[in-house]
């Protein structure tokens, strides 16, 4: 991937166009260009289109002999996330160096910063997702990467029994991004998916009569 990320972003000079903060903040100078909805486009010798975020079909700009394309457009063909920090005016490509916690407007009905449920091996996490209710049940939650991060990284560990077919799911496409099972004595897990391009995550597993799954949300994370 980054071979391909590499390959698309040296053959063209590469516009942002991520919308009016990019604008805003920016040192512009004035030129002339072209919209240049002439040149087509291949990945993997398949014909695609370039889009914005909202669906709608781009067209790259041509000024001095250069051809510019829409950043969001190619990150989203080629996989690659993208995210746009308007105090820094920078325009962040793949996995970021910093996580982001995914505690930040977490809900679920088993959401809890109670110090008598955060608490693993002796470790206060302060903020989980902690469902230890009762009978064999599917315990689940959603979250909001919204096309901005490369990876997720979550952690969960299973109480007093497994965690059957523990799954991270693309809940707009309906793709399984990570499944598995998850047992007592694996201890606290960090689960791994690609989420480039995905907005919105169900998060979900099978929870046995008698256990429990806890979900630290302090240190799991975006990338």
């Amino acid at each position: 991937m980054k071979k391909k990320m590499t390959a698309a972003f040296t053959a063209f000079a590469v516009l942002g166009g991520m919308g009016a903060g990019v604008v805003a903040g920016a040192n512009l100078q004035e030129i002339k260009a072209f919209l240049n909805p002439s040149i087509k486009f291949k990945l993997n010798g398949q014909p695609v289109q370039l889009k914005n975020s909202s669906g709608a079909v781009v067209a790259p700009i041509t000024y001095n002999n250069t051809t510019y394309l829409p950043v969001r457009a190619v990150s989203d063909l080629l996989g690659v996330a993208v995210k746009f920090d308007p105090a820094a005016n920078t325009i962040f490509l793949g996995e970021q160096l910093e996580g982001v916690s995914i505690a930040a407007g977490f809900d679920s009905s088993y959401h809890t910063k109670d110090p008598d449920k955060t608490v693993y091996l002796d470790k206060d996490y302060k903020d989980v997702h902690f469902d230890n209710g009762s009978g064999t049940r599917g315990s689940s939650f959603m979250l909001y990467p919204k096309n901005k991060y490369q990876k997720l990284y979550i952690q969960v560990a299973a109480i007093d029994g497994d965690i059957k077919d523990f799954t991270i799911q693309d809940s707009d496409t309906d793709t399984v991004l990570k499944k598995q099972t998850i047992t007592p004595e694996q201890g606290l897990v960090t689960i791994e998916a690609d989420i480039a391009g995905v907005s919105t995550i169900y998060v979900t597993g099978q929870v046995e009569d008698g256990a429990a799954m806890f979900v630290p949300l302090t240190t799991s994370y975006y990338k």
